[in-house]
């Protein structure tokens, strides 16, 4: 089974080499990480020609702002695995806990889940929020 993770961002200059790293430290073996970068102004997009694209699969750039929801369906169309995840470039959810989501997919009991890793997964504690 392979996990797609999506991780759209506009204007996360200060944190998405620590998503990416966290990303990549997951241990998920079949995966494809498509980052979408929004139309950033904020100099994520240099980050990401200079240092993630070769750290990832494919990054996208929007030449244009269009929102969320239109770097989620750029991201979804790339996509190729079997699972999809949505990770916000701000670490609003851990990515660790990929394995446990992933856990009723790969036992064959759930065709389908849209609940936020908050809702389906214990938080642990972290320090990489205040």
């Amino acid at each position: 089974m392979k996990l797609s993770i999506i991780i759209p961002c506009y204007n996360e200059e200060r944190t998405i080499r620590e998503v990416i790293q966290a990303v990549l430290a997951v241990p998920v073996k079949a995966r494809e990480i498509i980052v979408v970068d929004d139309c950033s102004q904020d100099g994520t997009r240099e980050i990401l020609r200079s240092e993630i694209a070769p750290l990832v699969d494919r990054v996208i750039y929007h030449e244009k702002n269009a929102g969320k929801g239109a770097a989620l369906r750029s991201g979804i169309a790339a996509a190729t695995g079997d699972v999809l995840i949505v990770q916000d470039a701000d670490l609003e959810y851990d990515p660790q806990d990929y394995p446990l989501i992933l856990e009723p997919f790969q036992a064959g009991k759930a065709c389908e889940s849209r609940a936020p890793a908050r809702l389906t997964a214990p938080r642990r504690a972290s320090s990489r929020r205040p």
